[in-house]
């Protein structure tokens, strides 16, 4: 993880700028943590302000681009964290669990480090529907599929979950794979695909040939004559979920 986002994570910050909303659901998943270390916490989006905070993130790049003033941060891995058990209220991980060496190793230690509430963003793996994945990037599908892990594979480790959806607004300012879905010539920019690790982890002749696809069917109206119902919404269920564990 640590090299793929020394790779690609220049200019992140400007991309992946946190949502409101999804903050606003993270905030009170997170209740009554009185403490919380973000795993895999990239460059802060959605840490908390109303408590103390310690991120832990293993990329160089990632970690220069965090804010004066943010949270203290540990250049470390998930999968072995340097705090004592329950040394914290809750521990958060952010659309991170999939790019970490052991997945499950890193969810035993976000369960051992929290005395309260483990707070996960995550997609989940059973989910289908979204355009862009179906006609375009079918390849995305097939590699996400093997990282996420199911729902299931949370409860292993963390006991039972609550696992709750987060609707993608049509607005969404953090650009994430599913951000742009009413807003399909973003996928064009190579800016805001440079911001998506999954469209890193494509070949280059597949990842091409959907570019040119979208393009095409966006120049002709084909794609907005196959997706005219999008506009009618405000939000969509694109399969990210917020998972849950209480632990006491």
């Amino acid at each position: 993880m640590s090299q793929l986002y020394d790779e690609i994570g220049v200019g992140y910050q400007q991309r992946r700028r946190p949502d409101p909303r999804l903050a606003a659901a993270i905030t009170r998943a997170l209740d009554p943590a009185e403490s919380v270390v973000n795993v895999g916490a990239g460059a802060g989006s959605y840490e908390p302000t109303d408590r103390p905070v310690v991120a832990v993130e293993p990329a160089m790049t990632m970690i220069r681009q965090r804010r004066a003033g943010s949270a203290p941060v540990v250049q470390a891995s998930a999968n072995d964290l340097p705090f004592r058990d329950d040394g914290f209220g809750g521990s958060l991980a952010i659309l991170t669990v999939h790019h970490w060496p052991d997945r499950a190793r890193g969810l035993d230690e976000l369960a051992r480090v929290a005395r309260r509430r483990v707070v996960i963003v995550t997609w989940d793996p059973a989910a289908t529907g979204f355009w862009l994945v179906d006609d375009y990037f079918p390849e995305i599908v097939e590699i996400d599929r093997k990282i996420f892990p199911t729902i299931e594979d949370y409860a292993r480790p963390l006991g039972r979950v609550e696992v709750q959806p987060f609707p993608v607004p049509c607005d969404c300012v953090d650009g994430f794979l599913g951000a742009y879905w009413r807003r399909p010539h973003a996928y064009l920019d190579a800016g805001v695909r440079s911001a998506i690790s999954a469209f890193t982890k494509m070949s280059p002749p597949k990842l091409e040939a959907g570019l040119e696809r979208l393009r095409r069917d966006l120049a002709d109206g084909t794609w907005e004559r196959r997706n005219a119902s999008l506009f009618e919404l405000a939000e969509i269920d694109l399969g990210y979920r917020i998972v849950i564990a209480s632990k006491r």
